[in-house]
């Protein structure tokens, strides 16, 4: 942590709990505020968080979190990037409140958070720069891509997946929404020339066995240089796929079964000789 700015406050008063918090967004530092609120939400739709005792996260980018005491998802919250915070004391009858406002330009949003009570306030800058490795595996990559075939593109419906043809297996095979054939080979990791070339070989096997146009996509979470040129000289389509998000729609359908997905709705298309 950067303790050239780190700052902690047990139970501050409403003016004091002010002069921290802007003074820790200009410094564009990660907030914590723990204390009693309610919220408002004006935008694409409107909502009202009553009373409770919460916990708002303020990010570095301008993110906004605002946590129940329980469970990982926030009740509210406003993406990073061009958002502008109006910090201010306001009068409630007779008691003050610390109003936090949270504007979002595009689309228009705004998040009002009311203070009543202030029981913590944390400020600090971080430093982090290590590196992200996800070890999602492609198993998880393809079941999520069966389970939510929009991952690659709207209108896309798979129809096998592990489909032997004369190279080896295909990850997933399917129909676009105009009715041409796709095949998928995934990566977890960024995809070199090597899964280019392994893709381009079922194609053609694929192409020459039913007579028909096939479109061929690699799904990866990022595809090297080489490899995007190879892909495009080919033919061949670029899909970028977060394993992370692929990781988190394989728990949340966990009780469901590929193989009873594919019994109740698998459609064969022209077989291979």
């Amino acid at each position: 942590m950067n303790k050239s700015y780190a700052i902690t406050l047990d139970n501050p008063g409403i003016e004091e709990s002010l002069r921290i918090i802007k003074k820790s967004i200009e410094r564009k530092a990660a907030i914590i505020v723990v204390g009693n609120c309610w919220v408002k939400y004006r935008g694409r739709a409107k909502s009202r968080l009553e009373p409770g005792e919460r916990i708002i996260i303020i990010k570095e980018d301008g993110a906004l979190l605002i946590h129940r005491p329980v469970g990982y998802e926030p009740v509210n919250w406003m993406p990073g990037g061009e958002i502008i915070y109006h910090i201010e004391t306001i009068e409630e009858g007779s008691r003050p409140l610390l109003l936090i406002r949270s504007i979002r330009r595009h689309p228009r949003e705004t998040v009002a958070i009311y203070f009543d009570q202030i029981f913590l306030i944390s400020a600090f800058k971080l430093v982090d720069e290590g590196e992200f490795s996800l070890y999602a595996s492609e198993e998880d990559m393809q079941k999520a891509i069966l389970l939510n075939p929009s991952i690659i593109e709207d209108g896309f419906k798979p129809i096998e997946y592990e489909k032997k043809v004369e190279p080896g297996f295909v990850d997933v095979y399917g129909v676009d929404k105009r009715g041409r054939v796709v095949v998928i080979e995934i990566k977890r990791r960024t995809a070199g020339r090597e899964a280019v070339l392994q893709l381009a070989k079922y194609v053609k096997a694929i192409k020459t066995s039913i007579g028909r146009e096939v479109r061929g996509i690699l799904a990866a979470p990022q595809v090297s240089k080489e490899a995007l040129t190879l892909l495009e000289s080919l033919g061949l389509d670029f899909k970028k796929v977060d394993p992370k998000k692929c990781s988190e729609i394989v728990h949340a359908m966990s009780e469901k079964k590929i193989t009873d997905y594919f019994q109740s709705s698998k459609q064969k298309l022209l077989p291979l000789k």
